[in-house]
């Protein structure tokens, strides 16, 4: 048996290193939960049960920054020291820490933190993609790409995969080509909608939350992509008030290190408070519960009602 914890922002490498785990022990059932999500008792029956048709088994339990009371900590704990042999325990956050008593239950060659890449690795990343795929690009079009997308490899492989797909070789990549295949047929995500929430631009937030439920995005998963912005908010204001914020080394410890993420958060601090903060966190829970109540046949009026007050939330007396 072994337990891996991984945590941070750089999607990318952390995904990197689940898919090296999977790939040693090929064949493997996996299992995947969502702390917060699935009981953690369920889980840990998940972990302790003998599976007759499976010789190795892997566990991931995402959004583990949510095992933190103590009942739930200590039966993790319980699992951890009496899981069989063949079953493997990943625990991911987009966190850069778990509870003390988690971190100190896995040897610490098994935990691992992966930050944002600074500035020069994010450039060079991109370079050597197109590069990879036969086109040149110049420094000006690299920091167009890096402004329009999320500040991780997975974020980038995949709009500079899909970016390939409209430009002919036979000529240099340019400005108006990002513009026109990133910028003008961007994806909504949850990012995107807390960027608008930041600006207080109601109206755009909720034509990006339309977009996102027109595509089939669940509404649960806005819920847990916003969550996770506003605890970076909450993060995010305490740097204010120590005078971190201007320094890139504690931002991206937090993992905020892109010019766009910087803008979004310097936004939001601007019209939101820790009090506020924590509202916003309440009102999604809340809306979570009634989300999976009767009155989810309501789910379109309930998340517009939600962004709403999300947004007013932010406006400071």
């Amino acid at each position: 048996m072994a337990v891996y914890i991984f945590l941070g922002p750089e999607l990318g490498k952390k995904q990197d290193a689940v898919d090296s785990i999977k790939k040693k022990f090929q064949g493997a059932e996996t299992s995947v939960f969502y702390a917060g999500e699935t009981p953690v008792s369920t889980i840990s029956d998940t972990l302790l049960n003998i599976n007759l048709f499976a010789d190795l088994r892997i566990v991931i339990v995402k959004n583990a920054e949510l095992i933190k009371k103590k009942d739930e900590i200590d039966l993790f704990l319980s699992c951890i020291k009496n899981i069989e042999e063949n079953t493997t325990l990943i625990l991911l956050s987009d966190e850069i820490k778990l509870s003390a008593a988690l971190d100190d239950s896995v040897p610490k060659a098994n935990r691992q933190v992966f930050y944002e890449m600074f500035e020069r690795e994010k450039n060079e990343w991109v370079r050597q993609f197109f590069s990879r795929e036969g086109y040149n690009i110049d420094k000006d079009c690299i920091t167009a790409i890096l402004e329009m997308v999320e500040n991780n490899t997975e974020a980038l492989k995949r709009e500079c995969s899909r970016l390939i797909y409209f430009l002919p070789k036979d000529h240099p990549v340019k400005i108006e080509d990002i513009e026109k295949w990133l910028s003008h047929n961007r994806e909504e995500s949850a990012f995107t909608l807390f960027s608008r929430i930041a600006a207080g631009d109601l109206s755009k937030a909720l034509e990006s939350l339309s977009v996102m439920l027109a595509a089939k995005e669940s509404a649960q998963s806005i819920l847990a992509g916003l969550a996770w912005c506003f605890r970076k908010l909450g993060d995010y204001l305490s740097l204010l008030e120590t005078g971190g914020a201007s320094n890139s080394f504690e931002l991206k410890k937090i993992g905020l290190s892109s010019p766009k993420a910087k803008d979004d958060y310097a936004a939001a601090a601007n019209r939101y408070n820790t009090g506020s903060v924590e509202a916003c966190l309440a009102l999604t829970a809340e809306c979570d519960v009634l989300l999976r109540s009767p009155v989810a046949a309501l789910e379109k009026v309930l998340m517009d009602r939600y962004i709403l007050a999300l947004v007013n939330a932010g406006i400071k007396k």
